[in-house]
């Protein structure tokens, strides 16, 4: 599986007073669709971390087309752009319940060994997993 789709209500608390979603959100929405995808390949991101293997974000960019607003339901698109080596590159579409795209964006996380602070490669059973 290398893309996955979730389906997300816009809460209250993530709208400004025009009741558009804030720009901070989306890393919010982004990430939570990519430990979806974690989880439906079987990966527990919680026990990957406690195995000494983190994936924090290197770089996140966001192109916003059309505002998302307060309890809208938005399904966000998680695509794996390239096989894993050190770095996982995803990129992202948001969409409304019409299919337009709302938003797009692309995140780059690193492998991450937690004992040594240093990139890793990614575990065995992480690139098995992909490959089934």
């Amino acid at each position: 599986m290398k893309s996955d789709k979730i389906d997300i209500r816009v809460r209250y608390a993530e709208t400004d007073q025009m009741g558009v979603v804030h720009h901070g959100n989306y890393a919010l929405y982004l990430e939570i669709a990519r430990i979806e995808w974690l989880r439906k390949l079987g990966i527990s991101y919680k026990k990957m971390e406690e195995s000494g293997v983190g994936l924090p974000v290197v770089s996140l960019s966001v192109k916003y087309k059309k505002p998302i607003r307060y309890d809208d339901v938005i399904t966000v698109k998680t695509m794996l752009t390239k096989a894993p080596s050190i770095r996982l590159e995803f990129d992202t579409e948001i969409l409304n319940d019409f299919g337009e795209i709302l938003s797009t964006a692309n995140v780059v996380l690193v492998f991450l060994d937690l004992k040594t602070n240093k990139p890793s490669r990614p575990p065995k059973y992480f690139l098995d997993v992909l490959t089934k």
